[in-house]
């Protein structure tokens, strides 16, 4: 019998579980609430360029003060593509940013690493960006590359330009990356650009997105809007992110939180597509509170993290717009048990609610140190609720019956076809969870998880030479490195 041609009424297959935080009636109430805090409280804008562009468009200004049209916001949403797919460094779409698809990298920015071999609590070098970018090469569950930290062993003024030299020469995955100002992000998307082949290469299929901040609550500095202005003259993808702060920099309410978050975003968007219609803008926010009892950013200790950016993912997909959210990340100091459970949780409920571009795997201390196991870690975490995430097929294959029929009662598997078939893909299976007995596990040496995520991110470098940039490439990224570094230093006029 064909079990997969019976009829029912009604039919529903799920083709993957089922999650939602927010009705369609609450995001639209959301939305309401944005369109009213930009039209009557407004927000502080502090580049000529955008004030500009805003006083053009028709918005009310007093000052750097601005009052954004709720047509102003609607016709920004409407604007901005809803899906953007990054490539490779060879130019291979790989990333497409749309509907609930999902992909995890490193963040930024830390200024603190775990030494893979000591355990010390240092600062970054150089060194340990390459270590990041090789991991991420090789670690399937990290999509897309950050640098994870800040170099310390450079110019300091020039960290951002060194971090992507790094990335670029040690992984081929597309790019995600921070800067000071908009003079090193220039350097930074020269880089890209001889390495896409050209300015017009880069755009048509860009390995690069830039991640930027605008001040929260309700202020936008300079600098960021710069950044922002120049990406979408480029026509390059664009990360316009608050991180906002409930008790703090945002209201003490989850829903606060979303509306603060989205505020701040979506002020940027607008600036962004007045300044060039129909240029890739990715929203989003890291959005977290503060606790009250020691001052600190909940950085994944808390539900209401994954709560609030759950909501925050599904309210900037009912906008249509591509979501840019944070897992993988931890208030612990160490790789440890609370690690875990917190990257853990909020990997799952960030797979879960469908946000597209998600960073910070590997963090720790709310976001002050990163370390190369908790990207270890973090892969083999993406990979077992991507495992959930592909929900149960059911078929004919699958449901088994003549299978079934075949063995009988009191039977076995282990000799069937269909086992030998199935049982490799159908079953996840893990790299470093351990599913020995006592006895196995004692003679081989009681290897604690722990140490096996420092076995093989040690076995992964030890075997990686990284796939070669052509010599000519290489000494172009090293002429822009020379060129910052000599007008930074004050020897080139």
């Amino acid at each position: 019998m064909n079990w997969d041609k019976c009829s029912t009424t009604n039919k529903i297959d799920n083709g993957s579980v089922q999650f939602s935080v927010l009705s369609e009636s609450q995001c639209n109430r959301i939305y309401f609430a944005v369109q009213e805090v930009l039209e009557r409280t407004g927000t502080r804008i502090y580049n000529q360029e955008a004030l500009e562009l805003l006083k053009q468009a028709g918005c009310r200004t007093e000052g750097e003060r601005v009052w954004i049209p709720s047509r102003l916001l609607e016709k920004a949403v409407k604007s901005a593509p809803s899906r953007i797919t990054l490539s490779d460094r060879n130019g291979r779409r790989r990333l497409l940013l749309e509907g609930c698809n999902s992909y995890f990298g490193p963040g930024p920015t830390t200024p603190n690493f775990i030494d893979l071999e000591t355990g010390e609590h240092r600062s970054v070098t150089k060194q340990d960006v390459c270590n990041v970018a090789s991991l991420v090469e090789l670690l399937p569950g990290m999509d897309f590359c950050m640098s994870l930290a800040t170099i310390s062993d450079v110019t300091p003024s020039l960290a951002d330009v060194h971090e992507v030299q790094a990335m670029l020469e040690n992984t081929t995955k597309p790019i995600a990356t921070w800067t000071f100002n908009a003079q090193n992000l220039a350097a930074i998307v020269e880089m890209c650009e001889i390495v896409a082949g050209g300015p017009l290469e880069l755009k048509n299929n860009p390995s690069l997105v830039l991640y930027t901040e605008p001040a929260t609550p309700l202020k936008h500095p300079r600098e960021a809007v710069d950044k922002l202005l120049f990406m979408a003259e480029k026509e390059l993808p664009i990360i316009y992110t608050p991180g906002v702060q409930g008790n703090a920099t945002a209201p003490a309410s989850l829903a606060g939180v979303i509306v603060m978050a989205a505020c701040d975003s979506l002020a940027g968007l607008v600036i962004h597509q007045l300044k060039n219609e129909g240029a890739p803008f990715i929203a989003g926010g890291v959005a977290s509170n503060m606790d009250m009892s020691t001052m600190i950013h909940c950085y994944g200790s808390s539900p209401d993290f994954c709560l609030m950016h759950a909501g925050l993912s599904e309210f900037i997909r009912y906008l249509g717009l591509p979501m840019f959210s944070t897992a993988g990340c931890s208030d612990s100091k160490t790789i440890d048990m609370q690690t875990a459970i917190e990257y853990a949780l909020t990997i799952y409920s960030a797979a879960l609610s469908g946000a597209n571009l998600i960073h910070d795997v590997g963090y720790l201390e709310s976001g002050m140190c990163a370390s190369l196991q908790g990207l270890v870690l973090g892969d083999e975490i993406i990979s077992y609720v991507r495992k959930i995430l592909q929900g149960i097929q059911v078929d004919d294959e699958t449901l088994a019956v003549d299978v079934i029929d075949s063995v009988g009662p009191g039977g076995h598997f282990l000799g069937e076809a269909h086992t030998f078939k199935n049982f490799r893909t159908q079953f996840w299976v893990p790299k470093l969870l351990n599913r020995e007995n006592y006895y196995s596990w004692e003679m081989n040496g009681k290897i604690t998880y722990d140490q096996r995520l420092t076995d093989r991110a040690n076995h992964l470098l030890e075997l990686y030479t990284p796939e070669p940039l052509d010599d000519l490439l290489k000494r172009e990224l090293q002429r822009v490195i020379d060129a910052v570094e000599g007008y930074a230093t004050g020897t080139v006029a």
